[in-house]
This record gives C-alpha cells, sequence and structure tokens, in this order.
C-alpha cells in the first residue's frame, strides 16, 4: 500500500467505523477514493486528517467523517439519482457517484465547479453533471431526485429544494442558525405535501448555502448567541485576587472527613429538591461525602429518596433490601452491566447498609428509597414489565410480548436497532411499545388493588422501554436530541417520585456534574442540550440546591473506551485556564464555597466563564482538553461547589462478594 492508501484505510477504520458508520457501500466508496485528488496539493498530506481543510472562494472541504455520515443517511441504491447542493471540493459527489446511477451537483462558485469538473474527468468518474447556479433552487430539469445532499449550512430547507424529491426521497442537510452547531436533519417525501423530518446527528459546519446575491449571509441579529466559544491564551494569567477570596471565603477542612456539613444544611434550608453531583463517575471522596451529606438530609431533614443515574429495575433491588421489602430473589445480578463500577463498589454498598438499618426502625410507609433514573436497562425493563403483567393480567401480557417483539432482534446489541431504524433496514418499534404503556395505564385501577407499589414500579418500567427506544434511534450519531430526551426521562422520572411519595416529599438526586449544574450557564446551551439541573430549576425555582464537585488530582477508576476494563487512571492535574486550576492554588486540600447564599464578591469574581473538568466512565488523559473540558459559569452552574484537590478511585467490587447476605440484597448473585 502507498502512504495514502495507509491514510486512507486508517482514516475510514478510525474516523468513519470507529464513529459508527456500518454501510459497506459507504466505507468501500471511501476506500476507493483518493480524496488527497481534490486538494490543494499543499493539503494532500493532511488530506485525511477529521478536519475541514480549505478549497479557495473562503469555502472548505467537509471533513471525511461528516461525509460518510451524510452518505449513510441518504440510504442510497444503485439505480437511483441524486443531487448535491454545494458542490465545494467534488470528494461527496464523488462518493455519491460510487453509490447511485447518477449525481446532478449545483455549486454557486464558478471557479469551484470548474475544479469539479476537471478533478471528475481526472478520475474517469462519468456519472456526474455540473453546473453553477444558486443552490437553493435545485436543478429543476434533473428533477426529481431520489436523494439530495446539501453540503452547506441552512437555516431552512428551501421549499424548491423539497418539491424536487421524488416520492419516498431523502434530503440530509446540516440545519442552524449559527455557526457555533447545526443538526443534521434528513427530510423523507411521504406524500405529495407531506414530509416526514427526522434529527439525527450534531454537526459543525463553517459556510451557509448562498444564493446568487448573498455568498455569506449573516445569521439573524435575533439568533441565539448562545455560548460563544472561548479561545484558550497561549499564556494564561491567573487572577490571584480570585484564588485569595475561594482560600478565604470557603469552608476548609484537613481532609474530605474532617468538612463540617452542618452550615451546608443550614443553606439547603427547605429545598425540596437537592442535586448532589460529582466530577468523576469514579471517585471514592466525592461517593464518600455525597452519601454523607445524603444521611444527613434523610435522618435530620425528613427526606424521602434518593434516586441516581442508575437504571430503575438495578437500582429496584437496592430499594427492596433498603425498604425490608419482600421480593423474589432475581435471576440477574445488579449492575453487571458496564459501567459495573460506577455503582457497585463499597461506597455504595456502605450507604445501602446504613439505608437499610435506619429503615428497619421507622414504619413501612416512612421509609427512605433508594431509585434510579436513566434509561439503559432497555430489555431488563421489559422483562420486568412482562413479568408484573404475567402475576395480574395474563391477557395484557400476552398482547405486551407480542408488541415487545419487534426489539427482540436487538438485545444483545440496542445500539444496532438504532441503526437499523435510522436507515430504514428495520421498522421502528415505537407504536408497539407505546402500546403496551397504554393498555398498562388502562389498567392502573386493578393493579393499585392487587399490589401496593406494583403498578408505580411497572409504569416506570414501561416508561423507561418507551424513553429507551425512542433513545436508541436518535443516539446512533451522538445527536444532541438523545442527550435531551435522556435527560427528559431522567427528569420526569424524579417528578414521579415527588409524585409517588406525596406533596411534602423531599429528594435527593445523584448524578454527574453535567446533568445536575444549570445547563444555560454552561457552553452545553449553544449545543441546545438541557438537562436535569435546568429542568429542575424552571420546575421548582428557589426549592432546588445543587451542589457540584472537583478535584486537581489524584486516581480515578475509569475506563479507555466504551466498554472496556475498569482501570485505575491518573488524573492530570487541571488545566491553566480552569476553575479547577483556581481552587488547586488556594492551596486547601478541601472545601465548600456556598454561591447562592455565599459572598458577592466571591460570585463576581468566579463568574467569567473558564473550562471545567468532566470526566464520565471514561477517561482519555491524552486528549483531556478535547475530550473532558467544557466551558462554564460557576457561580451560575452550581448553587455550592465542594472541592478536593487529591482524590483516590472508588472500591469496585467484584460479583462474587457480599457472601452470606440475603438472596434479594443489590449486590447478590
Amino acid at each position: 500500500m502507498s502512504g495514502y492508501e495507509r491514510q486512507r484505510a486508517a482514516m475510514v477504520e478510525r474516523q468513519v467505523r470507529g464513529r459508527g458508520v456500518r454501510d459497506p457501500r459507504v466505507l468501500a466508496a471511501m476506500m476507493r477514493l483518493p480524496r488527497e485528488c481534490f486538494l490543494a496539493p499543499s493539503d494532500a498530506a493532511i488530506a485525511y486528517e477529521d478536519i475541514p481543510l480549505p478549497i479557495g472562494h473562503g469555502q472548505t472541504a467537509t471533513p471525511p467523517r461528516l461525509v460518510a455520515f451524510m452518505a449513510e443517511a441518504l440510504d442510497l441504491s444503485e439505480d437511483e439519482t441524486a443531487l448535491e447542493v454545494g458542490g465545494g471540493s467534488g470528494y461527496a459527489a464523488a462518493i455519491l457517484a460510487d453509490l447511485c446511477r447518477h449525481v446532478s451537483v449545483v455549486e454557486r462558485i464558478d471557479a469551484l465547479a470548474d475544479h469539479c469538473r476537471t478533478v471528475f474527468h481526472q478520475l474517469g468518474i462519468t456519472n456526474i453533471d455540473v453546473r453553477c447556479g444558486d443552490g437553493r433552487k435545485g436543478w429543476p430539469r434533473q428533477a426529481p431526485f431520489d436523494a439530495i445532499l446539501v453540503s452547506m449550512t441552512v437555516a431552512d430547507i428551501p421549499q424548491a429544494l423539497l418539491s424536487q424529491l421524488a416520492p419516498g426521497g431523502r434530503l440530509v442537510a446540516p440545519v442552524g442558525a449559527t455557526p457555533a452547531g447545526q443538526e443534521l436533519v434528513r427530510i423523507t417525501r411521504t406524500g405529495e405535501d407531506r414530509f416526514v423530518r427526522e434529527d439525527i446527528a450534531d454537526i459543525r459546519y463553517v459556510a451557509p448555502l448562498g444564493g446568487e446575491d448573498e455568498a455569506e449571509a449573516p445569521p439573524p441579529p435575533d439568533a441565539p448567541s448562545s455560548w460563544p466559544p472561548r479561545l484558550v491564551e497561549r499564556r494564561p494569567v491567573t487572577d490571584l485576587s480570585t484564588v485569595s477570596l475561594i482560600a478565604a471565603h470557603g469552608e476548609t477542612a484537613a481532609a474530605p472527613e474532617a468538612i463540617d456539613i452542618r452550615p451546608l444544611l443550614d443553606r439547603i434550608g427547605d429545598a425540596r429538591v437537592v442535586l448532589i453531583g460529582e466530577a468523576t463517575h469514579g471517585t471514592h471522596e466525592f461517593y464518600t461525602l455525597r452519601a454523607r451529606i445524603s444521611r444527613a438530609l434523610i435522618a435530620e431533614r425528613g427526606f424521602d429518596f434518593v434516586a441516581v443515574e442508575a437504571d430503575w429495575p438495578d437500582a429496584a433491588r437496592i430499594d427492596h433490601y433498603v425498604r425490608h421489602k419482600e421480593a423474589v430473589p432475581a435471576e440477574w445480578t445488579a449492575f453487571a452491566r458496564f459501567p459495573t463500577w460506577m455503582w457497585r463498589n463499597e461506597e455504595t454498598r456502605d450507604f445501602a447498609d446504613w439505608l437499610h438499618s435506619w429503615n428497619k426502625e421507622r414504619e413501612p410507609d416512612r421509609r427512605a428509597g433508594f431509585h434510579g433514573l436513566d434509561l439503559y436497562s432497555l430489555y431488563l425493563s421489559v422483562q420486568q414489565v412482562l413479568n408484573h403483567l404475567e402475576t395480574v393480567d395474563p391477557d395484557i401480557a400476552t398482547i405486551a410480548r407480542q408488541r415487545y417483539a419487534c426489539l427482540t432482534p436487538w438485545e444483545t446489541d440496542p445500539a444496532a436497532y438504532g441503526h437499523a431504524a435510522l436507515t430504514g433496514a428495520y421498522r421502528d418499534c415505537e407504536q408497539d411499545v407505546l402500546n403496551v404503556l397504554v393498555a398498562l395505564l388502562r389498567s392502573r385501577n386493578a393493579w393499585q388493588a392487587m399490589a401496593e407499589g406494583a403498578f408505580f414500579d411497572a409504569e416506570r418500567n414501561a416508561r423507561l422501554v418507551a424513553s429507551a427506544e425512542r433513545y436508541y434511534r436518535t443516539m446512533y450519531y451522538g445527536s444532541r436530541a438523545s442527550w435531551n430526551l435522556r435527560d427528559t426521562h431522567m427528569f420526569e422520572t424524579l417528578e414521579s417520585l415527588l409524585d409517588h411519595y406525596g406533596p411534602r416529599s423531599r429528594g435527593i438526586v445523584w448524578a454527574h456534574n453535567s446533568h445536575l449544574g444549570d445547563s444555560a450557564a454552561t457552553e452545553m446551551s449553544a449545543r441546545g442540550e438541557f438537562n436535569i439541573g435546568r429542568l429542575a430549576r424552571a420546575r421548582w425555582g428557589s426549592k432546588v440546591y445543587s451542589i457540584g464537585f472537583g478535584t486537581d488530582h489524584g486516581r480515578v477508576a475509569a475506563a479507555s473506551d466504551w466498554g472496556g476494563p475498569l482501570q485505575y487512571k491518573t488524573i492530570r492535574p487541571a488545566h491553566p485556564q480552569s476553575y479547577e486550576r483556581l481552587f488547586h492554588l488556594s492551596n486547601q486540600p478541601c472545601l465548600l464555597l456556598p454561591l447562592r447564599k455565599g459572598k458577592a464578591v466571591v460570585r463576581e469574581y468566579l463568574s467569567s466563564p473558564r473550562l471545567e473538568r468532566a470526566i464520565g466512565v471514561i477517561y482519555r488523559p491524552e486528549s483531556e482538553r478535547f475530550s473532558h473540558y467544557f466551558e462554564a459559569d460557576l457561580p451560575r452552574q452550581f448553587d455550592e461547589y465542594v472541592w478536593i484537590d487529591e482524590t483516590s478511585p472508588v472500591r469496585a467490587l467484584d460479583t462474587s462478594v457480599c457472601d452470606g447476605v440475603p438472596d434479594t440484597y443489590p449486590f447478590g448473585l
């Protein structure tokens, strides 16, 4: 293989297949076409990098990964025709020409249109026509088209392009009003005047679709600026006055266990919902201090439950144990799917043991619960719904089993279901799972009469299946819609728990900082993302109290890739322009810093947006700046910030530990 061929193969494997593209015809086309031929000779050496490259006239060539995403979303067959609006370098049109019978290209810049014709001729590609013109008007004489690719950003899809779609035709375009980011949209023509829109991926294009008289039309003045990117300084300057204020007004301690949480409890006051975050999913100190705060809120302030970033059926195992419920021993192990260490650890077990002991002396209806908010347990929740239905209404159970069978082929790989539904290779199961939920809700009275709490558990599992089905359809390319759907599901589960426990109930949430800090105070808002923290603030206002966590260095339990093995990794010292760096420079091993009810001068000095670190179940220190930092305004994001300068990993449990405890214990086999 030549050097370019090796680069091309690496690009296809890492950027294209590695990012989720599975269509073998798209992968083969990407392997065949020499992208270096479409670019300036000076850029040939970097032709297969995952970056936009300049092609002159203020335009750029789309990164190959995005070309692959869009080509796969078009789902072209060999006998179909396609239109590309915005030919640019010609590379995307050449990929489409490899997948279908004929491609028409409209490019508004004469020089680029000539460039496309020249490259196609040199490569012997004969099934492409190119004309120079206004891309918004399409190419009526060549219409109708089975597929249209808009290779430029548009604020809205031009009606002229929609009218040139053949029945069943698909149009794919990056849609968005600002350069901060766009949604990759697919529109399918389902009738004469009927079109179906799907939002399938978050992307970023740099040039808008222009007409003959508006080559570089700016965004409208009322377009949301959201969170403009902040340039990282080459020689960052740290304001030592801010560092001094942190040290002076923070409530300090020599070690996490020595932190006095009494003032924090007073600041929480009469809040109905307390959101307790974490900067990683694998830090011992975050888990233990969060559990300590929660114990005090339950024992001294009457909080009714803890809801965690875990799946409902897994957390139900803990709930059965801590509330001393009679339950049939499960045939499955709780928290057995990746990442097992996130909840299957000694820190969580210690809290469960405490809650079990605390509840023992209380009446059953006054016992504090432990619940899951997340939606990854699609098939386990299906089985829980069916098990419940079998006990109360076998006829409905039979119907539900038939409807849920739509999901059965994808049990070992739910993400594959999302891909199949997205590409049209398999019908989606939305209506089937919703029908089960409707049938379940209609039987509410009979359920509640037969078993206390059984209906609520079954309903939450059925709603989880409905949300998870949508989630796996939308998450395939990492769309913001999947993030918003997931956090909406978690928030609605929290609402349901508060309703279930009664009008005076109070709840605690454990989840990552990125879910619990107000997203409106971070760059998430620029991507159109929101989270539990934003939804809770909108719903309950000042009755929400949010607590964020941070660390500078130490070790953490995490994996290198999704599904990978647990590793104990060293955390790099904080970025010079991060909030974590400011707190580290305070030279305090631990502190609590009140933000909402603290000194106004502290909020003022901290209010200039800075970087903030987020380590989830995956940690890649080699790419930390790009993988694990985002911009935030800390005083708007949280009401309180907990700083622990040096941290250690959670103590993960093996599935065979906990001998001698009841079969219903959550970590039992």
